[in-house]
């Protein structure tokens, strides 16, 4: 079938676009499909003219990359917004699971509980047809803060701050029966460095930090809901005030492997059905290629990020 080349202005500009002869009509400045077309026909022309879709259509679209994958979603503050830099704990997670799970980022820099709560029920609607497999939550660093007197803070008291974090762990467990959920506590921090580098009147410190993890770790234990007590685990390295943090708190290689380390053994551990645990999940199209580097039964048989046969230490 001969086509015709048309110049098709979309939200995004000029497109050039070759439609079939028989779908298209022309008149002097307008491109006009014929009716009855074939659906997919119809559909490409209703997006490419910048059309309204349907929710049938958006779901479509969500399931053109397949097959399903688990998918792993990290919800917090700079913490997990910075995670998927170099050497970040987020982007050790999606190369591990790379053939396994789709890692989903959602991190929003200077946030706390608070703000969490207002766009909660959006990132995880609970209407969602494909709900998350696992949610990884961090929330408390910004929080903790120390009010300024007559200045806008992030800082949220602890009271409101583990009323908030009740909220968000409870409505992440009811998303589905298999939605399982972490929540990581809050890391410490170097007074020296943040001092050096923010100035005497910095509202950040170690002292804050412990008592909000000490609150978000009692919480979890009442709720069921398994935590990570970074605030302690990232102190037994010897030299974590040096290494683990770019600015005293946001987390350099060093502590992002602290925490990738601890996400993987906390998923060994949990005695869920399924397991969430990286060897034991399957990989996608194991032994299409002789040169894959994964076993006939998805085990890694090359080094990986922790350059170890085993991410566990």
């Amino acid at each position: 079938m001969s086509s015709l080349d048309r110049i098709v202005t979309t939200q995004d500009g000029p497109v050039k676009i070759a439609f079939p002869k028989l779908l298209v009509m022309e008149r002097k400045d307008t491109i006009r499909i014929q009716k009855p077309v074939v659906v997919v026909c119809a559909q490409l022309a209703k997006q490419v003219l910048g059309g309204e879709r349907s929710s049938s259509e958006l779901q479509v679209e969500r399931q053109m990359v397949g097959p399903r994958r688990p998918q792993f979603v990290l919800f917090g503050s700079s913490i997990v917004q910075k995670s998927f830099g170099d050497g970040g704990w987020g982007a050790i997670l999606a190369d591990t699971y790379a053939r396994k799970a789709d890692i989903v980022m959602r991190g929003y820099g200077g946030w706390n509980s608070r703000n969490a709560l207002q766009v909660l029920d959006q990132i995880f609607p609970k209407e969602a047809a494909v709900q998350p497999s696992l949610v990884i939550t961090y929330f408390g660093g910004n929080d903790s803060l120390k009010p300024i007197p007559d200045e806008l803070s992030p800082h949220v008291p602890l009271p409101e701050f583990i009323e908030n974090m009740k909220k968000i762990a409870t409505h992440l467990k009811s998303l589905s029966e298999k939605t399982r959920v972490i929540f990581l506590g809050v890391p410490p921090a170097n007074d020296e460095m943040i001092i050096q580098l923010y100035g005497e009147r910095a509202t950040r410190s170690n002292e804050g930090a412990r008592i909000y993890s000490e609150a978000t770790l009692k919480l979890c234990q009442e709720l069921e809901v398994k935590a990570i007590d970074l605030w302690t685990i990232m102190q037994q390295k010897n030299d974590w005030m040096t290494t683990c943090f770019t600015d005293g708190f946001h987390l350099a290689s060093e502590g992002s492997k602290i925490v990738a380390k601890e996400i993987m053994r906390a998923l060994e551990e949990a005695e869920w059905e399924p397991s969430l645990y990286w060897k034991l999940m399957p990989s996608e199209f194991v032994g299409i290629s002789p040169f894959d580097p994964e076993g006939s039964n998805g085990t890694i048989t090359n080094s990986n990020m922790f350059g170890e046969e085993d991410p566990m230490p």
